[in-house]
């Protein structure tokens, strides 16, 4: 689902959970899978999966899943374990913990981020040897 060939809104159809376009939700959100907001959200988020923040969707707490893609409008604290990637619609206002961060031309992000020291070592490429 999420990648480097990913589109912004491609789902493949397996929404766990949504919360329409016109709907708002005020609490906290304990999720598993995928979730959908295309409405607006009070409180804090924590998914076992991944969160698609459309277009219309505004968040105003903080967020930690696996990968995020935001073309909507957060303000609060965003934590992946994975990819976090704001859309060229997107505005995030808040700060960042990320493993891989994504920002299209034109997307807002107002805070500071922290990008997690990578599990693997980094090995030198080694010269090659001129061609005569």
């Amino acid at each position: 689902m999420f990648g480097k060939n990913t589109s912004s809104e491609n789902t493949n159809g397996n929404i766990n959970t949504l919360i329409g376009q016109g709907s708002k939700f005020e609490g906290k959100l304990n999720a598993q899978g995928t979730v959908r907001i295309d409405g607006e959200f009070f409180g804090d988020i924590v998914i076992n999966g991944n969160l698609i923040l459309g277009v219309e969707g505004k968040i105003t707490g903080n967020i930690q899943a696996d990968n995020v893609i935001v073309s909507g409008s957060v303000n609060g604290n965003i934590t992946t374990r994975e990819q976090l990637k704001i859309n060229s619609s997107g505005k995030v206002t808040g700060d960042l913990k990320v493993d891989s961060l994504v920002i299209e031309d034109k997307a807002i992000f107002d805070g500071k981020c922290s990008m997690k020291t990578p599990s693997t070592q980094v090995i030198p490429i080694e010269k090659t040897a001129e061609k005569k």
